[in-house]
Order: structure tokens, then C-alpha cells, then sequence
């Protein structure tokens, strides 16, 4: 099996959506494993001897359903996907193409439009994301390192980017499994859902690997608007509450004290890396004692 595409779904209206797309346009040998976490779709999922799914008997959040995934996938390849994604042809062969053993790839972000399924052209792709220095963002994300779309152009095909945005990543699964692992489910650090960027990103950067914009592929992905949420279709409840607050925050505290065992370089060195970065001023290690005192 070259590639385990995973994809965690709760409450996802468009999971079929995405499984049409993405079974359309895979090349290689591919296993699609879903994971329906604690929940039910209202209608049967498209029959393809590709597709394995695992119910959950309960609800575990986003990231113990793609640990689900990470123990069925026998791919040479894992990929991490959102249930309401469109995906071009060829997309999984170029990105594998291109993918070193220590590299995270992501391809090219566009925005989708439910409406039709396919690209909202009125909207610019992303290829390059930031983390936001602690408390830029808004207090309702705590004193938090989130990511951040980039605007950045430039015309190298394969690039680093500093991180990503969560909703599509594709690795070597041996590298994966021995370096990253399984993720962080735990009430005391991350929580359920949150920053799943953080955790994989910061330890393939800061333990030896890159992670690697790839522009000569895309996606689109549901850029989640007010009115999905005012409509329901999605809750904004693992983003905002209690548990999410003290998990940003711990996250926080977590990377930039360098409080990761096992890590090759400090936190200091990929702010170096990026340096400029948007909103971090360059007093940013003393207003983060401040933060942190």
C-alpha cells in the first residue's frame, strides 16, 4: 500500500462530498480510512473497496479519531484530511514525488464553495502560514500560537513554510510514527481538538525535519463562515472553550520555553529561521518573559 489517506468526521455534512472527490482524483494505491467519531451520517457513505471505515462507540475529538486512523494506516504514506474538502487530480502521486523522508507536505490552500463544489475563485489561494506571537490574535485564543495565512508570493515551487493550517498534511509514515507519533490527546496539554499544527509542526521543525509547501498541487478547503455556524452545520465549541484557553496556553508555554524532550533545536532558532515575522516585535523574548512570569 503506498498511501492512508485518514479522515476524522463528526457531524460533517459533506463527508460524501469529500470521498467522491478525493476517490476520483487519487493515482496511486490508496486505503481511504474514515473514522466516524461517535456519530452516524444521516446518509449510507459511498461504497468503494478503497474506503475502511471505524465507528467509534463515542465522541473523542479530532485528534484521538486521527490516532484511530494512524493505527489502521499500512500505507508507506499517511495523509490527514478535513471531511469537506475538493481535491485536483494527481494531487497524491505529486506530492509523494516530492516528499523527503523527513518532510511534512502540504499542497496549495484554495477556498471552496459548498454551492457546486469546487473552487471560490473570488477568494486568494494560501501557500505560506505564520504563528502569530502569543496574544496577537485575540484573547479568545489566550495567549496562543496560532497559525496564520501568509499573503507571501514567490516563484519557488517547493518551499519551507514556518507552518500550516491543519485541514490537509501528507508525511512518511515511518517518520511520522517514530518522531511525532500518535497525538496528544490528554485534558492537561493539547485537549481533544486544538493545534494539531502546533504539535506536528513544531516537532518537525525543531526535531530535524521541514515542513514544505508544494505549489505544483492544490486542494480547496470550507473556509467555515458565520453562517455555517449561525446555520449549525458546524460548532465552534472545541475552538473558544475553557479547556481550549488553558490548552493554548500550556501550548504556548510549551514550545517557547522549550519544554520538549528530545528536540534538536530550540524554539529561538525557527523564530531566527523566519525572521521577519509578521507582528512579533523585536523585543518578542522580553514581552514573552512578561507573558510568562
Amino acid at each position: 500500500m503506498i498511501l492512508s489517506a485518514i479522515i476524522p468526521a463528526y457531524r460533517e455534512p459533506f463527508l460524501n462530498n469529500t470521498l467522491k472527490s478525493l476517490l476520483e482524483c487519487l493515482t496511486v494505491e490508496a486505503e481511504v480510512i474514515v473514522i466516524l467519531d461517535g456519530w452516524t451520517p444521516k446518509e449510507p457513505l459511498i461504497d468503494d473497496i478503497r474506503v475502511k471505515v471505524i465507528t467509534l462507540e463515542h465522541n473523542v475529538g479530532m485528534r484521538g479519531a486521527t490516532n484511530e486512523g494512524l493505527k489502521s494506516a499500512t500505507g508507506k504514506y499517511i495523509m490527514k484530511v478535513d471531511a469537506h474538502c475538493l481535491f485536483t487530480p494527481g494531487f497524491d502521486k505529486i506530492l509523494i514525488d516530492s516528499c523527503k523522508r523527513n518532510w511534512l507536505m502540504i499542497p496549495r490552500r484554495y477556498s471552496l464553495l459548498v454551492e457546486g463544489w469546487k473552487v471560490d475563485k473570488a477568494r486568494p489561494y494560501r501557500d505560506y502560514h505564520y504563528l502569530s506571537f502569543p496574544g496577537e490574535t485575540g484573547l479568545h485564543y489566550g495567549k496562543s500560537l496560532q497559525n496564520v495565512d501568509s499573503y507571501h508570493r514567490n516563484t519557488k515551487p517547493i518551499d519551507d513554510t514556518m507552518t500550516f493550517q491543519g485541514s490537509f498534511w501528507l508525511a512518511n509514515r515511518d517518520y511520522f510514527m517514530k518522531n511525532i507519533g500518535f497525538l496528544d490527546d490528554s485534558p492537561k496539554t493539547y485537549g481533544t481538538f486544538i493545534q494539531e499544527y502546533l504539535e506536528i509542526g513544531m516537532k518537525y521543525w525543531l526535531g530535524g525535519g521541514a515542513i514544505k509547501i508544494n505549489k505544483n498541487t492544490w486542494y480547496a478547503h470550507l473556509s467555515k463562515r458565520g453562517h455555517h455556524y449561525l446555520s449549525g452545520l458546524f460548532s465552534r465549541r472545541y475552538k473558544k472553550d475553557a479547556q481550549s484557553i488553558k490548552s493554548y496556553n500550556w501550548a504556548a508555554k510549551h514550545w517557547m520555553n522549550d519544554e520538549e524532550p528530545n528536540m534538536i533545536h530550540k524554539f529561538e532558532w525557527l523564530v531566527e529561521k523566519f525572521w521577519p515575522i509578521k507582528n512579533w516585535p523585536e523585543n518578542w523574548r522580553e514581552l514573552w518573559k512578561k507573558y510568562n512570569s
